[in-house]
């Protein structure tokens, strides 16, 4: 039996939509991932290669990217990666620090039993990255714990909202590069979230988180 021609279409637009949204997610990845450095220019021939788009599917990508703050796209300039001035910085890891000790708080009087063990198991794994002082898996571990924390909150308002922020850029823009990493106390305020959602105690998740959170932003060079 023969396609319609309609069906062709239509498998055609789907098809189209699963490469745009797939080279949207990769080129976000990328960009969250800190290997592109601050106000660097990506250009569609470079990109359309990279991810094996046509031109126009990559330009509709970079037109969402830029709608939700990953990129900026100016006259003369071209689509650029992301930077931010001190206070911009500030607005937003200030921001970051409310979201996830709210997110923390529900997460103490939520998460279930297989979502603790969970935070457990990661916690585990970043113990054992410091010990071999492998900071890519630490760092990894430290995503993951805190993904795992919003997950656990089962409040989804609050985590799309955290899912908006660009902290991930702002953390790679202002990172000290000469300071060890993972910093000193970095695993103990680990400890200290993870022990007050397994003693269901909200209060004491949010100050923990709070203080983890802040004392990440402390450490920045935000001049």
């Amino acid at each position: 039996m023969e396609q319609s021609s309609d069906g062709g279409v239509a498998n055609e637009s789907r098809t189209s939509a699963t490469r745009s949204s797939q080279a949207y997610e990769e080129l976000r990845s990328l960009l969250l991932s800190g290997s592109i450095e601050p106000d660097t220019r990506l250009t569609e021939a470079d990109l359309t290669r990279m991810f094996g788009v046509s031109r126009s599917t990559m330009r509709a990508v970079l037109a969402r990217l830029t709608q939700e703050g990953y990129v900026t796209s100016e006259v003369n300039r071209g689509v650029r990666t992301r930077s931010f001035s001190p206070d911009e910085a500030r607005d937003i890891l200030e921001a970051r620090e409310t979201l996830e000790a709210a997110l923390a708080g529900w997460a103490a009087e939520r998460a279930t039993e297989e979502e603790i063990d969970e935070l457990r198991a990661t916690l585990e794994a970043m113990a054992d990255a410091r010990s071999r002082d492998d900071q890519a898996a630490y760092s990894q571990g430290n995503r993951l714990f805190h993904q795992q924390v919003k997950a656990a909150a089962h409040q989804f308002t609050l985590a799309r909202a955290y899912d908006t922020l660009l902290y991930p850029l702002v953390m790679r823009q202002y990172r000290n590069l000469s300071a060890h990493h993972p910093r000193a106390g970095s695993y103990e305020e680990h400890q200290a979230i993870l022990l007050a959602i397994v003693t269901r105690n909200p209060e004491a998740a949010r100050a923990a988180m709070g203080h983890h959170v802040a004392t990440a932003r402390h450490a920045l060079v935000l001049k």
